[in-house]
């Protein structure tokens, strides 16, 4: 490569989008910049976008999404069938077979009725098993949707529809749509943070977190409840608070001359999270050190700080909420159960997950209602779809451990908090539990009743992104606010 064309492809790496269009056709790159998209990446930040969109008053100011990543038995905790029960260990009819595509599932299975007993609980005498005593003593507090249904049956697309709107990699993910129109409640902590237990990261790895296109500085930050908060927080060795502070100055300036050059709105990106981590060296480690807790709330949690768990993340949620993270992200890997071992048994390691989960629970939603924060928090949980109501059988033979495959068709979620009727099932699956069939829900409908609550139009909240205005939800896919349970 000659001089000239060293020169000419420099030219040319340093020509932004905005640059380009601002340089064509007359009024093309300013119409786009006086855009609500434009103001928002020029700023940097979303808290302009919400004022420009056609919004409702919010019920929610912030989410905990607690996920169960691997997709938990709706009939083994909220979803009762007696149906069921009369047709154990029959061959399923060809009715729900003819069509169907399972992941393992292989010839015709047979019935398999819930492990564990179920009965109604509190006032509102919601059907649960007797696999979360403690939860169920809240039970009056949360809203059951048994009608969930999505259109993928393998684990990574299925978080990746539930989490961005597309079982594709590339799209946002709420979370990143949510601060993208509302920003941060706190300039000193991430407005969005997601946690992970279980020993793995969910199947679709982080992107059920990134921020797609959506500018990088609205993607979920991966903390951790052991060690930490996040991976390289502290100064090193022999470097002081100022000595950092200068260097982030120097840096800062250095970028803020380049994005005068280039506009690239990944340079303002850049300045924005050298600031967050200044800040967050101060305020990060105060926030998720578990040992600021008095005794009477470690007891009502079961945490064990300094280890990484459900049970820690939970009360991290909370902390975090009270500090004003805008979404709140919790990921707990095992719930995949096949039966292919032990671990995966419905009747040994689904019971095991069940433990680990229920106290946790429980404490979350007493704790937010005691301190008040329930009234403006909504809490999520479920898993990305449901389980079969049959009997896995790979090879077509029964298998020595009990498991359920991938159902897509029906699962069940539960609401709680801010603008949701307390104490409500809403929804049912057909005899045996294995197709929603009244007041079905689709992911698409939860993500757009979460945006609902928190004051923002899943139709006005958009972005441009390959010549269409990219919502949440999907441009061509249908999605409703399911008003029925809304306060």
């Amino acid at each position: 490569m000659n001089v000239f064309e060293q020169l000419q492809h420099d030219y040319l790496q340093d020509q932004s989008r905005r640059q380009f269009l601002s340089k064509c056709v007359a009024g093309v790159g300013s119409a786009w910049l006086t855009s609500t998209a434009g103001r928002a990446i020029a700023a940097g930040g979303g808290h302009d976008v919400v004022d420009q969109i056609s919004h409702i008053a919010p019920k929610a100011k912030r989410v905990i999404f607690l996920h169960m990543a691997g997709a938990p038995s709706q009939l083994e905790l909220f979803d009762y069938k007696p149906e069921l029960k009369k047709l154990n260990g029959q061959p399923t009819p060809q009715e729900y077979l003819e069509g169907q595509r399972f992941a393992f599932i292989q010839g015709v299975p047979k019935l398999l009725d819930s492990v564990y007993p179920f009965h109604q609980a509190g006032e509102s005498g919601q059907w649960i098993s007797d696999r979360l005593p403690q939860f169920e003593k809240c039970i009056d507090d949360v809203c059951l949707i048994k009608s969930m249904h999505t259109n993928q049956f393998n684990h990574a697309p299925a978080q990746l529809l539930l989490h961005t709107g597309n079982a594709n990699l590339g799209n946002p993910s709420i979370g990143s749509w949510v601060t993208y129109g509302l920003g941060s409640e706190n300039d000193n902590l991430p407005g969005y943070i997601s946690l992970v237990s279980g020993g793995k990261t969910p199947s679709a790895g982080k992107s059920v977190w990134g921020s797609g296109f959506l500018p990088s500085v609205y993607q979920g930050v991966q903390c951790r409840s052991k060690g930490d908060p996040v991976l390289y927080l502290s100064n090193p060795k022999g470097v002081s608070k100022d000595m950092r502070r200068a260097a982030i100055d120097a840096i800062t300036d250095i970028n803020r001359q380049a994005h005068e050059q280039t506009h690239d709105p990944e340079t303002l990106t850049r300045i924005s999270q050298y600031e967050m981590a200044f800040r967050m060296q101060i305020h990060a480690n105060e926030a998720f050190d578990l040992k600021d807790e008095p005794k009477h709330v470690h007891d009502l949690y079961g945490t064990q700080p300094g280890k990484e768990s459900f049970a820690n993340n939970c009360l991290l949620a909370r902390r975090l909420a009270e500090r004003g993270v805008r979404y709140i992200q919790l990921f707990d890997w095992g719930w995949d159960s096949h039966g292919t071992g032990k671990q995966t048994a419905i009747n040994l390691g689904f019971s095991d997950k069940c433990k680990q989960i229920d106290r946790p629970m429980y404490a979350l939603l007493t704790d937010l209602k005691q301190r008040g924060l329930l009234d403006d928090t909504l809490v999520v949980w479920g898993g990305e779809f449901g389980r079969t109501s049959m009997r896995e059988n790979r090879g077509g033979n029964e298998m020595k451990f009990i498991g359920r495959d991938h159902n897509p068709g029906a699962f069940t979620m539960w609401m709680a908090g801010a603008g949701v009727k307390p104490g409500f099932s809403y929804g049912e699956t057909d005899a045996i539990g294995y197709k929603a069939a009244k007041n079905k829900v689709s992911t698409q409908d939860l993500q757009t009743t979460i945006l609902h609550l928190l004051g923002l139009k899943h139709n006005k909240l958009t972005y441009p992104f390959q010549g269409l205005d990219q919502t949440l939800p999907g441009v061509t896919e249908p999605s409703r606010v399911v008003k029925e349970i809304l306060t």
